[in-house]
């Protein structure tokens, strides 16, 4: 089994440290290789951003399919152009997002979760309801720490996620915590170990969803809303993104 991971913003520190995760969730025979666009921004922080991260994340989706791999997971929690990967692709997408709320769901009544900047948590409430896992959401929280603050050893992103479990603990009655950013991946064993709750990393979520779709031999279907894009012209600088009509 050959799984893609990509991250969509293009920092080459979060894609290594989101392939490290990847690796630590795989089983034994499964191989993980990680991407990254070439073009878009740093790091996602809220809808502009999603917006400019999808063509480069799309090009390496696109790349990766000539390589037969097995299926592709999409490592920010934004679940950053998901569905048009879905369209594109011909093996299965997880989203890190999508995968880490029914992980929640299965181990716990009532989750809370715990991602960067107040302004993720609209796209965050948004992506539950639409996935129907928004009643089992008990809050959606920010420690206001940047993304790319947990690149920094010395900032004090950890601290402030383990001060807002706290106080989801504490005021949200809820039984797990999801981590909501790619970024935090190297965080969830430890703030599980120090606040006695799953902690659940979106990264490991998505690979052991994955792989168990691969295993299945369930792939996306393409009758409807998934299925290939109409073949038409595209102008200016997205001439190259034209779908073609195979």
């Amino acid at each position: 089994m050959l799984i893609h991971v990509v991250n969509p913003n293009t920092t080459e520190s979060f894609t290594r440290k989101i392939e490290v995760a990847a690796h630590a969730a795989a089983s034994h025979n499964t191989e993980v290789f990680a991407t990254q666009p070439d073009m878009g921004p740093v790091s996602i922080e809220g809808f502009y951003d999603e917006v400019f991260a999808m063509p480069g994340m799309l090009v390496r989706i696109i790349e990766a399919e000539k390589k037969n791999v097995s299926g592709h997971v999409i490592a920010c929690f934004d679940d950053t152009g998901l569905d048009a990967a879905r369209m594109a692709a011909t093996a299965p997408v997880v989203g890190i997002g999508e995968a880490a709320f029914h992980a929640a769901s299965l181990i716990a009544y009532k989750f809370s979760v715990v991602t960067t900047l107040s302004r993720s948590i609209p796209v965050i409430e948004h992506n539950l309801m639409r996935y129907g896992l928004a009643s089992r959401c008990a809050r959606v929280r920010a420690a206001e720490v940047p993304v790319l603050s947990l690149e920094d050893p010395n900032s004090p992103a950890r601290a402030r996620i383990s001060q807002e479990i706290e106080v989801a603990k504490s005021q949200d009655g809820c039984e797990a915590i999801v981590l909501g950013c790619a970024g935090m991946a190297d965080l969830a064993h430890s703030l599980s170990e120090e606040h006695g709750l799953p902690v659940i990393d979106g990264v490991s979520a998505a690979i052991g969803l994955l792989e168990m779709l691969v295993r299945s031999n369930l792939r996306t279907s393409k009758i409807g809303a998934y299925s290939k894009p109409l073949g038409k012209k595209y102008t200016g600088i997205f001439v190259s993104f034209a779908p073609h009509n195979n």
